[in-house]
């Protein structure tokens, strides 16, 4: 018998596919009430279910488990498993068995998502069926089909944790700082769990910034900084914009691109990398990258509208975050005016609040943290208002040209339900 631990959105899409595939299997959750509790019943998905406390009892008659990504290796169902010599996999493991098309894995502290899907994207303007998957949000095992000619799978640390057979035709870790230290002893124990991905690969990627990766062995290499002539793809600084060229081929340029900063040029020759290996043509990635506007309330352009760029950055709900939006808008329009505000969380907003006295021209504040953090800015023009509708009337006044950032380094939650609510509230308005 199969044991499925957790009942989230992972343990749903396996669920899925065993009863599918008529495997006998039982699932299981530490919680009494997990959230999907009644999707699991709604779709005769919890026949056999335990909940609450684990229960060494569980593990009898099971011949393998299957573990959700948020199930740490310190829980006492995976100490006892791991005593009884009971098989523990991720679903990632389990897709790549039955998986008959070729698989991109994408790993990384940052930025992973943005090359996921970019990469899926070129792989689509290329004609190829292709399935965007992983870490990313649809589970891998929701996307498995006889007519899907590539995968491109975002991998977290967690689900490499439990991935022990994995073959990936080409693999990167775009880079590695500290995160996720709640989970791991330490940072050379969470580099440890990033780097596992490249003995599943045919093809090994790097990213010649990275150091964290310095000494794989790599089969292809890219890097914005140390780009040199092992590297398919590179890119120059001319007049201030990055020119990205194929060996001697220029392709495009910065100033045809939708998204902005130094670190999603860095993506990008991430992608054009992955893509060529896959065998995609430089007309079909171009094409991509040109089209692509980021990822939902990532640095996400929106519209221009009488000549002014429209960024949403909702998720944005830290000071670093908000600083890395600044900074990358700062580096392509001359007038930046900034929408932030919310719940500010307990931070140190000093660094932020100093550079947007620098770099916009104007901010906008809304929600909670309106009256604090305008008391708190200087050498530009601070307004508050009273909505997300006001915000944008205002910052259109002081936005002739240029862009208008929402990046509100704050949570949600005193206006919202969510920072995807947040985000596509300003869409909304901007569509109006």
């Amino acid at each position: 018998m199969k044991l499925i631990l957790g009942m989230g959105l992972t343990g749903l899409s396996v669920a899925r596919f065993y009863k599918s595939a008529q495997v006998i299997y039982q699932v299981a959750d530490s919680r009494q009430s997990p959230p999907l509790l009644d999707t699991f019943r709604i779709q005769g998905l919890a026949a056999e279910c335990q909940l609450g406390p684990w229960q060494e009892s569980l593990l009898e008659g099971v011949e393998e488990i299957i573990v959700s990504p948020g199930i740490s290796k310190t829980e006492l169902i995976i100490i006892w498993a791991r005593a009884k010599d009971i098989p523990l996999i991720s679903d990632i493991e389990l897709f790549s068995r039955y998986a008959n098309a070729p698989i991109i894995g994408i790993s990384g502290s940052n930025g992973k998502s943005t090359v996921t899907q970019l990469v899926g994207e070129m792989a689509l303007a290329a004609g190829k069926n292709t399935a965007i998957c992983g870490n990313i949000g649809t589970p891998v095992m929701d996307v498995l089909g006889d007519d899907v000619d590539l995968y491109v799978v975002e991998l977290s640390s967690y689900q490499l944790d439990y991935t022990n057979s994995l073959d990936l035709l080409a693999g990167l870790v775009l880079n590695i700082t500290p995160d996720h230290l709640d989970r791991y002893p330490n940072f050379e124990a969470y580099i440890a769990s990033k780097i596992s991905l490249y003995q599943y690969c045919q093809n090994k990627v790097i990213n010649l910034d990275e150091s964290t990766t310095s000494e794989i062995v790599w089969d292809a290499c890219f890097g914005l900084e140390k780009n040199n002539q092992d590297c398919e793809f590179g890119v120059e600084i001319k007049l201030g914009n990055s020119i990205f060229f194929n060996k001697d081929e220029v392709l495009f340029s910065s100033s045809d691109l939708k998204i902005v900063g130094k670190h999603n040029m860095s993506n990008i020759l991430a992608a054009l990398t992955l893509g060529h290996l896959a065998g995609l043509s430089n007309k079909a990635m171009l094409q991509a990258a040109i089209d692509f506007k980021g990822l939902p309330h990532r640095l996400e352009w929106v519209v221009n509208l009488d000549g002014v760029d429209y960024f949403n950055d909702s998720k944005s709900t830290n000071a670093n975050s908000t600083i890395t939006a600044i900074n990358a808008l700062s580096e392509h329009y001359s007038s930046l005016v900034l929408i932030a505000g919310g719940i500010a969380k307990k931070e140190d907003y000093s660094a932020m609040f100093e550079l947007i006295g620098e770099k916009t021209e104007a901010v906008v504040l809304i929600g909670e943290a309106a009256d604090s953090f305008a008391s708190h800015i200087t050498n530009c023009v601070v307004e508050v208002a009273q909505s997300m509708d006001q915000a944008l009337s205002i910052a259109k006044c002081y936005a002739t040209d240029g862009a208008i950032l929402l990046s509100p380094a704050c949570a949600s939650f005193d206006l919202y339900d969510d920072f995807n609510v947040r985000g596509d509230d300003f869409k909304r308005l901007l569509s109006q």
